[in-house]
């Protein structure tokens, strides 16, 4: 059983990775919340059918992780942040090289962690069905609340400067 759970975990590293870029700035809490993602992982693991697609499972798994841990951090007061002046740390979160994708990336993370999970899981590729599996709601909310987001971010775009 480890070894078909590592063997799907190798498989699809881009979900959980994709996940924790878009609820966690910081590296050390992506590196935490990877590690609760898989932790969900490995619980659920000997209930996986597989009547689902394993990156459906693995979505839905990482997206309801990294929302309760978002709700979580919204809870604790947040801990004052030093200053990268001070240690003299170079930006290493600048791996992005286009300019409209950095203003996507600013504006989807002005979303709300549901929000966040729809447009993640659209910008996979993932089809109305797929969305509608991962997020537990219907083929026709997904259509509903992609829209509203789509305006949103396009809203959203307009007002970032970098």
């Amino acid at each position: 059983m480890e070894k078909e759970f590592i063997s799907l975990l190798n498989r699809h590293p881009g979900i959980l990775y994709k996940v924790c870029s878009l609820y966690c700035k910081d590296d050390e809490d992506r590196k935490d919340l990877f590690q609760e993602m898989v932790l969900q992982l490995w619980k659920a693991f000997p209930a996986f059918r597989e009547e689902a697609m394993a990156t459906t499972w693995m979505y839905r798994i990482a997206l309801n992780t990294a929302i309760s841990n978002y709700r979580k951090q919204t809870r604790k007061p947040l801990p004052l942040p030093l200053s990268e002046g001070i240690f003299q740390i170079p930006d290493l979160q600048d791996t992005v090289a286009h300019e409209d994708s950095r203003r996507l990336y600013a504006a989807i993370e002005q979303l709300s962690p549901v929000e966040k999970a729809v447009i993640t899981l659209y910008l996979d590729d993932h089809n109305y069905e797929e969305m509608a599996a991962i997020l537990g709601i219907s083929k026709s909310n997904v259509g509903v609340k992609l829209n509203r987001i789509k305006a949103k971010l396009e809203k959203l775009i307009k007002t970032i400067t970098l």
